[in-house]
């Protein structure tokens, strides 16, 4: 027999994080871990769309790395875990600069703010943007030195956040959809 998906061990609105403490389903780290999730679940729809080869396979990358940040955050970090976990380390944070740096050699001069949309994969990447932003907001609200990779979490995901605005942009480029300028109704006007 197949293993069940259901547990029922969080009927009354608790769960177990990797070293069996049980916390409430409201609590922080769900919380943050829960947002790494959903932001994992959006950039897994932007490769689906995305027909550029090299913007998949990053995004791939990506997805791997957002399954490292959720399993570090799962962790309590008051206890030893006896799972070997994978880890994050400053060369992702420095492949997504490179990224970005790679992307920007060919894209114009941004002049003013740009607002999402004008492609279907563009918004969606504005969209996975801004809950990776979420995403860093839950993780800042964690108590600070919880776990040793904190800080790296919080500029892996603030770095992840600049490089899908910078993926919608070329993005748009690639597909020959012209950018949204912004243009900010004054007073009096």
């Amino acid at each position: 027999m197949a293993t069940r998906i259901y547990t029922k061990t969080g009927d009354r609105g608790s769960t177990s994080l990797i070293g069996g403490t049980r916390v409430s389903k409201s609590h922080l780290r769900i919380e943050a871990y829960g947002t790494v999730d959903e932001l994992n679940s959006h950039i897994g729809l932007c490769r689906d769309l995305i027909t550029d080869e090299a913007s998949r396979s990053s995004l791939r990358e990506i997805q791997d790395r957002l399954f490292t940040i959720g399993s570090s955050l799962a962790c309590d970090p008051a206890r030893e875990s006896k799972m070997r976990l994978p880890d994050l380390n400053e060369n992702d944070v420095e492949w997504l600069e490179k990224e970005m740096d790679r992307m920007d050699e060919t894209l114009p001069e941004m002049k003013s703010f740009i607002l999402p949309g004008g492609h279907p994969i563009v918004s969606q990447l504005h969209i996975a943007r801004c809950v990776a932003r979420r995403a860093e907001r839950c993780c800042v609200r964690l108590e600070p030195g919880e776990a040793e990779t904190d800080l790296l979490i919080l500029r892996y995901l603030n770095r992840l956040s600049d490089y899908l605005f910078m993926l919608s942009r070329y993005s748009g480029m690639q597909l020959k959809v012209a950018e949204i300028p912004w243009k900010p109704r004054l007073r009096n006007e």
